[in-house]
């Protein structure tokens, strides 16, 4: 299958109802296309958990345009059988995944990050250098989270 559409309407086919009954969970297994345009996006969603997953964010069945209770994961299944030609797990995903430096290059980050007199510079250099993805006002909010437990920490001891 080349496109979400075509899915919902192979799923209006195979359970009733309409084409639109459907989309919102194809566009979903799909989402990822908007990262990496390629095959390869189906890694993140079109495995055994990802349908799992799918009824965990549309309910374990919706009601179709004629009434007719549909389980989501028949949905997930179909999707993933129609793109893959068989439901792979996880692990078939990941089995080949070449490891790369990054991957295993871990530390333990200090407890506490100084910030200094201009905290939005300090996280647009947190932002830039890849040591946070958080908005600034969540980036505000955690390192004050740390320094309450760093105070506690001392307390303790």
């Amino acid at each position: 299958m080349a496109h979400p559409v075509h899915h919902a309407e192979s799923s209006a086919r195979k359970f009733g109802g309409n084409p639109q009954d459907y989309q919102s969970i194809h566009d979903w297994f799909d989402a990822s296309k908007a990262h990496e345009a390629l095959p390869s996006h189906r890694a993140l969603r079109h495995h055994s958990l990802g349908i799992f997953e799918a009824q965990s964010v549309f309910g374990h069945e919706i009601v179709n345009s004629e009434g007719r209770r549909i389980p989501v994961r028949f949905i997930g299944e179909q999707h993933v059988r129609e793109d893959c030609r068989r439901i792979p797990s996880v692990s078939d995903w990941l089995r080949g995944l070449p490891l790369e430096p990054w991957m295993v290059n871990g530390v333990i980050l200090p407890d506490l990050e100084k910030v200094g007199p201009d905290p939005r510079h300090d996280w647009q250099v947190a932002v830039a250098s890849g040591q946070t993805d958080l908005g600034f006002k969540d980036w505000i909010e955690e390192k004050e989270l740390r320094l309450q437990a760093q105070a506690a920490r001392k307390l303790a001891a």
